[in-house]
């Protein structure tokens, strides 16, 4: 059994962890937050241009760009975002094995031209670590999301997708739901499936950094009979338009800022599960703390307990044999 001293020294040494723990959740908890109201940002302009693509499609479903026809992949693209820190859980390991795994399917049906756009330092180290043909280092990106650099990330996609270098983009991220479930998601960047990603799973909660089970089905519940109450109206499709000098050329603008769009959006949903992530690690370790900190706390009483006991006893002993 432990002395006193020790079991004392690993009580101080738990609550000094304990204290890191909780003071990073905290942090994590106010990144969350402004990551959230960058999504929100972001909301207005998504919509309007879903909507503006709707409408078109609507008119015209047979306009066709060259960002949009599929051929025979020969040569593929991943687009990566990982976290430039660790201590978010299982974050980033989920997403290299995600990497890893589309890298060996790739492999596997003779396609060994993959080249690795990775956003977040974690990814960087373990995409050179592996060998793969990494393309630059974006780094930065993570700790500063910036559209402007996306957006030349896209055109620098394009241009290979556009000129025969790629065949194929594929993304690979956290799409964030809530900040206690972000959904590792595998989705196609090139070519463009408009109608796919018009489709796609839009649902986000951006109001609260709740983690727990219990108050994401409260939270949902709540939201479900706002809705049925006020009832969402969303403005109707207009296909009775004209379209100058046609829809292709109209398309072949609008379809690359729809792909800017789609790697701006991933790099919130990213940054935003990454720091959720983080959260509910941190959460987690300072509840597991606290139950360190019982347990030994129990243990400290009952030692010193037994040896106050032993104590007496012995004054006890000592007192009937003389």
């Amino acid at each position: 059994m432990p002395s006193l001293k020790e079991i004392k020294g690993r009580i101080a040494s738990v609550n000094s962890t304990r204290k890191i723990t909780s003071a990073m959740k905290m942090v994590a908890s106010s990144k969350l937050h402004h990551a959230q109201v960058a999504i929100q940002n972001m909301l207005p302009y998504e919509t309007m241009l879903e909507h503006i693509l709707k409408s078109f499609l609507a008119a015209e479903a047979e306009a066709q760009t060259v960002y949009d026809q599929e051929r025979p992949v020969r040569r593929a693209a991943l687009v990566v975002y990982a976290s430039n820190s660790s201590l978010c859980g299982g974050f980033n390991a989920n997403i290299i094995k995600m990497m890893q795994r589309i890298v060996a399917e790739y492999h596997e049906q003779g396609i060994t031209d993959i080249q690795v756009y990775p956003i977040g330092r974690r990814v960087h180290e373990k995409a050179l670590k592996l060998g793969y043909d990494v393309q630059g280092e974006y780094s930065e990106l993570v700790d500063k999301p910036n559209v402007r650099q996306c957006i030349d990330i896209a055109m620098e996609l394009g241009k290979k997708f556009r000129d025969g270098e790629i065949d194929k983009v594929e993304l690979v991220y956290h799409h964030f739901k809530s900040a206690g479930s972000q959904v590792l998601t595998r989705k196609t960047f090139l070519p463009i499936d408009i109608e796919e990603e018009l489709e796609r799973d839009h649902e986000r909660d951006l109001t609260s950094i709740a983690a727990t089970k219990e108050s994401q089905e409260y939270l949902k519940r709540n939201r479900k009979k706002k809705a049925n109450v006020q009832g969402e109206e969303k403005p109707p499709l207009n296909d009775n338009f004209i379209v100058e000098p046609d829809m292709d050329t109209v398309l072949s603008q609008l379809i690359p800022k729809l792909a800017h769009l789609m790697l701006y959006t991933a790099l919130l949903d990213s940054v935003a599960s990454e720091h959720a992530a983080r959260m509910v690690a941190m959460q987690t370790a300072t509840d597991n703390a606290d139950e360190l900190l019982r347990q030994l706390n129990l243990q400290y009483n009952k030692s010193r307990q037994q040896a106050i006991t032993n104590e007496l006893l012995d004054i006890v002993g000592g007192s009937v044999n003389n």
